[in-house]
């Protein structure tokens, strides 16, 4: 049975808490790569994420007394770096989530494993996955975000409303408008 990530999230945040200087570590270390990851796809520029995910972990290790431990810590945390990231934008004046056209955009931490997988393959997805990324780019800011998380991130539509703030209906409606937006983008070009 796989153990809980909620349960072993908490167990290191107690133990954190209580002085264990390797529980954080753990943490960082389990959740370094997906916001590095989710920080790129949105900044488009690896030293901006580096710099960013940084700030997150400081941020959270800073607020950790603060976390509620009845909650998703991997939430929380993605909560964390998606207002540092709107930090950033708010403090450069520019739009957050603007460079999602961008063709060197894609995440390139998600490794494929070549010897599954044929060379022609590879090119096919490559190609479906830039192509997605553009019609992505079609879609208003608030669309794209949610179907980041969800199934980028693999994040819930509640945890995703719990990160941005909103109410769960208006994330479950976001994301049935936003799925039917992205599949008019294939029917309309």
């Amino acid at each position: 049975m796989v153990p809980n990530t909620n349960e072993g999230d908490s167990r290191l945040v107690s133990a954190s808490l209580a002085g264990d200087e390797d529980a954080f570590k753990k943490l960082l270390d389990k959740y370094l790569k997906p916001i590095y990851g989710f920080l790129y796809y949105l900044t488009k520029d690896a030293t901006v994420a580096e710099d960013l995910a940084q700030e997150t972990f400081i941020k959270a290790w800073k607020n950790l007394s603060k976390f509620d431990q009845s909650k998703s810590f991997k939430t929380w945390l993605f909560a964390i770096t998606k207002n540092t990231a709107l930090d950033f934008f708010k403090k450069k004046k520019t739009t957050p989530f603007a460079f999602f056209a961008d063709e060197d955009g894609r995440n390139r931490l998600e490794d494929m494993p070549e010897d599954a997988i044929w060379p022609d393959e590879i090119l096919v997805k490559k190609d479906l996955a830039r192509e997605l990324e553009g019609r992505l780019a079609l879609l208003p800011e608030k669309y794209r975000v949610i179907l980041t998380l969800h199934y980028k991130e693999d994040f819930t539509l509640t945890e995703i409303a719990e990160i941005l703030g909103r109410p769960y209906n208006t994330i479950k409606a976001y994301h049935g408008r936003a799925l039917a937006a992205l599949k008019k983008t294939f029917l309309d070009l």
